[in-house]
């Protein structure tokens, strides 16, 4: 078995012109991730110094829906551009310095972008079914290795510029940069090929989009939940460690502004003027749905200890050890009169999976952020 080299390929469906016109739409793939990407990185940021708006009530929905959309359709565009540009890992380098160096600048950006390309694709469909088989935090990780992703695509765009130039003005049949010995014809056309790109990463990303439409959910191969009340659930009261604590009688709200305090039962809560939002939540994952919200306005209750409008707060969890169990809620949510401490979902009373007895919900804010089985408010200086 001996190593093959750049002319034991000889499909002429491995060309620059289907490599050019893949490699574009993927670029568009990576452009459209990471532009929500940081969106949502910001959303979740506990110092916000331009705070995000709260209007219209579902912009994170629509971000973070193109970002897994995006990253979900650029796997089987990332594939089928590996395999038309495979036959390039077994070129020789060129002796001369002046030859090499732009070799050597390809070849670098392609083995960081194909590198960091793969984990993100592969972390992020594994974030989509919640299975986390890393030490790693994703947030983080995913974050970092984005710029570094994007990075070394420039670095090959510019690299590549002139030929990547001539194949997408050219036609799709031009053989002008095709390797010499390319020339055996494929079982389908580069049209073919084209099609085939577009259909998969089409395919793919409605296998991801089934299930945020009403009727199709069953066949959302790539965002499963369990679902109540048509709300998907990420962590159940089981798994998050807080049934007994959150059914308790002796459970009590705490509101702190400063100096002063007041702890309230859930009774003392559905007491309180009642207040209806329908309102969306976006999880990071890229779910959504839609829910009618009934309970307290969370403005209503830090009037209660004095709070002034504008100030941050900080929600806290009966849950301890969810790095969404302490987080802060930005002064625009915090004042707005759609956010609401909810006790009911769609006309029953709010179930324990779902935050019983009380939870955050806010528009625009990542459903992460929307802060389950709260216990504690905390008006910030």
């Amino acid at each position: 078995m001996r190593i093959p080299s750049e002319d034991s390929f000889t499909s002429r469906l491995r060309s620059a012109a289907v490599a050019a016109r893949v490699g574009l739409w993927l670029g568009i793939c990576f452009g459209v991730a990471l532009a929500t990407g940081l969106i949502s990185h910001y959303a979740q940021n506990d110092s916000q110094p331009v705070p995000l708006p709260t209007s219209p009530s579902w912009l994170y929905q629509v971000t973070q829906g193109l970002h897994v959309v995006a990253g979900t359709a650029a796997i089987p565009l990332l594939l089928i551009k590996l395999w038309v540009v495979f036959p390039k890992l077994f070129q020789p380098v060129p002796r001369r310095v002046r030859e090499a160096l732009p070799t050597a600048l390809e070849r670098g950006s392609i083995a960081i972008l194909v590198s960091t390309s793969l984990v993100q694709l592969t972390t992020g469909l594994l974030n989509v079914a919640q299975w986390y088989p890393w030490g790693f935090s994703f947030r983080a990780t995913h974050y970092a290795l984005a710029f570094v992703a994007v990075g070394a695509l420039l670095v090959h765009i510019a690299v590549k510029l002139p030929i990547i130039r001539d194949a997408l003005t050219g036609d799709v049949d031009d053989t002008a940069h095709d390797r010499p010995n390319a020339r055996r014809q494929g079982p389908v056309s580069r049209r073919g090929v084209l099609i085939l790109a577009g259909t998969s990463a089409l395919a793919a990303a409605f296998l991801y989009t089934a299930g945020t439409v009403p009727g199709v959910g069953r066949i959302a191969a790539l965002s499963p939940r369990s679902r109540k009340h048509g709300i998907p659930i990420n962590r159940t009261a089981h798994s998050a460690g807080v049934v007994a604590e959150a059914s308790s009688s002796a459970y009590r709200l705490e509101l702190v502004h400063g100096a002063t305090s007041l702890a309230l039962s859930r009774q003392d809560l559905v007491a309180m003027e009642q207040r209806t939002s329908t309102l969306p939540i976006a999880c990071v994952e890229g779910w959504s749905a839609t829910g009618e919200w009934r309970g307290v306005r969370l403005r209503d209750l830090l009037d209660l200890v004095g709070a002034p409008p504008g100030r941050d707060v900080r929600i806290r969890s009966i849950q301890t050890f969810s790095a969404s169990s302490d987080t802060v809620l930005p002064a625009n949510f915090a004042d707005d009169e759609r956010t609401l401490m909810a006790l009911e979902l769609d006309g029953d009373t709010l179930s324990i999976d779902h935050g019983y007895p009380v939870r955050l919900i806010a528009p625009d804010r990542p459903g992460v952020m929307q802060t389950k089985w709260v216990s504690r408010i905390e008006v910030l200086a």
